[in-house]
C-alpha cells in the first residue's frame, strides 16, 4: 500500500524537492493534499500532475472550485478532515507551528522542515508527539543527519553534536565592509537556492542559530553540547563526537532530496536515484564560526541558557527585522542589533501552552515593530 502524504508549502523550495522525491517513487507514495500560500496557479498545476484530490490556499479566500480549503484556518481544517500517514511541513516561519500541532493531533507523523515549530514550542511539541506515539522526523539536512547518527545510539556515549554551516555569502567579507552590504548581496547564497527570508537568515547565520535551538529541543542536549563549524563545501551535513574521541559524520551531496526522502521512507532509507557523491580529488574544509561576523549565532546560544520564552523572542524579532530589511527599511547590520536589543527585555514568562506561545510571539512582533519604527528605521 502506498504511503499517503500531505505537503504543506508545496510550491516552496521544500515542497518542490518533496515533489521530486515522489516523482521518482510513484509506486511508494500518494499525495493526498497540498497547500500553498498565494500561488494558486502553481497549486493547480501540481495537482494535475499528481492527481491530488485536496488543495488548500492559505493566504487568501478564493471562489475557485478547484480549491477545497482557503483562507485563514484552511490548513488546520484540511488536516483535521484529511487522512494521511505523514505531513511534510515546509511552511516558512512561525506560521508553521499550529499546522505541526494539528498534524500530530490528527494522528499523522510529521516530516518537519519548519524549524520554528521546535524553536517556539520544543518541549511541548515533543511531549505531544510522544504522548500520541507519533514521529517527528527532521527534514533540515543538519538535523536529519543528527537524527540518523543518533538512532539506536546511547545518548550518554555522545559528547557533542556538530552542525555544519556554509557560512553564507559573507564568510570572507571584511568586517569593515558589512555596513555596505545590500539586499541583493545578501540574497546571493553560495550553495542553496531558497526563499528570500531563509536566504537572509543564512547570510546573518540566524538560520544556524535557529538550528542550534532546534537541536536543543529535538535531541534534549544542552547548548554546550551543540557546536557549529563553518564548512563551505556543504557536503558534511553534521557530525557527532562520541566519548571515545571518535567522530561520525553524514556526508552527501548538498541536496535536500536526501533528507526529505529519508523522512518519507522512514524507518527505511531511500534508495536514491539522485546521484552519488564522489570525494575523489575534492577537499573538505572546516573552521570556527566567528561571533563578530555572526552575532545572531551567539544570541541563539544565549536563549538556550535563558530558557523561558527567549527563543520565541529570538525568532519573532528576527522575522520582523528581516521583513524590514527585505523592504530596504533597515541596514543588514541592523538585523542583529534589533534582535539583541529585544532579547535584553524581560521574556521570563513560561510558555506552557501553544495558545500562550502564539500570544507571546505576537507581543514580541508588536514590540519589535515599535522599536524599529521609533529607533532604527532610516
Amino acid at each position: 500500500m502506498k504511503k499517503q502524504i500531505i505537503i504543506l508549502g508545496a510550491t516552496g523550495s521544500i515542497g518542490k524537492e518533496t515533489l521530486e522525491v515522489v516523482r521518482q517513487n510513484r509506486d511508494k507514495f500518494k499525495i493526498v493534499a497540498i497547500s500553498a500560500h498565494n500561488n494558486e496557479n502553481g497549486l493547480i498545476t501540481i495537482s494535475k500532475e499528481f492527481n491530488i484530490p485536496v488543495l488548500v490556499l492559505s493566504g487568501k479566500d478564493t471562489n475557485n472550485s478547484k480549491i477545497n480549503f482557503s483562507g485563514n484556518m484552511s490548513i488546520i481544517n484540511m488536516l483535521n478532515n484529511t487522512d494521511a500517514d505523514i505531513v511534510v511541513n515546509g511552511i516558512a516561519g512561525s506560521d508553521g507551528l499550529m499546522p505541526s500541532v494539528t498534524a500530530l493531533q490528527s494522528g499523522k507523523d510529521l516530516a518537519l522542515a519548519n524549524k520554528e515549530t521546535i524553536v517556539m514550542a520544543g518541549k511541548l511539541i515533543m511531549n505531544l508527539a510522544a504522548g500520541l506515539q507519533k514521529k517527528i522526523i527532521p527534514v533540515d539536512s543538519e538535523h536529519s543527519a543528527i537524527f540518523h547518527l543518533l538512532e539506536n545510539r546511547n545518548l550518554n556515549t555522545v559528547k557533542e553534536i556538530i552542525l555544519t554551516a556554509s557560512g553564507g555569502p559573507f564568510r570572507e567579507t571584511d568586517l569593515n565592509d558589512f555596513t555596505k552590504i545590500t539586499l541583493n548581496d545578501a540574497l546571493k547564497h553560495p550553495t542553496w537556492d531558497m526563499g528570500k527570508k531563509i536566504t537572509i537568515d543564512s547570510a546573518t547565520m540566524a538560520n544556524k542559530g535557529l538550528e542550534v535551538i532546534e537541536a536543543h529541543g529535538l535531541f534534549s542536549l544542552s547548548g554546550d553540547r551543540i557546536k557549529v563549524l563553518i564548512h563551505p563545501e556543504s557536503r558534511v551535513h553534521s557530525l557527532i563526537r562520541t566519548t571515545d574521541a571518535s567522530m561520525f559524520a553524514q556526508i552527501s551531496n548538498p541536496d535536500m532530496k536526501t533528507p526529505i526522502g529519508n523522512a518519507l521512507f522512514y524507518p527505511e532509507l531511500m534508495s536514491s536515484s539522485f546521484g552519488d557523491l564522489n570525494l575523489a580529488n575534492s577537499s573538505l574544509t572546516f573552521f570556527e564560526a566567528d561571533y563578530k561576523r555572526y552575532p545572531l549565532l551567539k544570541s541563539a546560544y544565549e536563549t538556550i541558557k535563558l530558557g523561558k520564552a527567549y527563543s520565541i523572542a529570538y525568532n519573532a524579532a528576527n522575522e520582523i527585522a528581516v521583513e524590514y530589511f527585505l523592504f530596504n527599511h533597515i541596514h543588514f547590520t541592523d538585523i542583529s542589533k534589533i534582535v539583541s536589543n529585544i532579547l535584553e527585555k524581560n521574556w521570563t514568562m513560561k510558555p506552557d501552552s501553544f495558545e500562550y506561545i502564539i500570544e507571546i510571539d505576537q507581543n514580541v512582533r508588536k514590540f519589535t515593530k515599535k522599536y524599529i519604527e521609533t529607533k532604527i528605521r532610516k
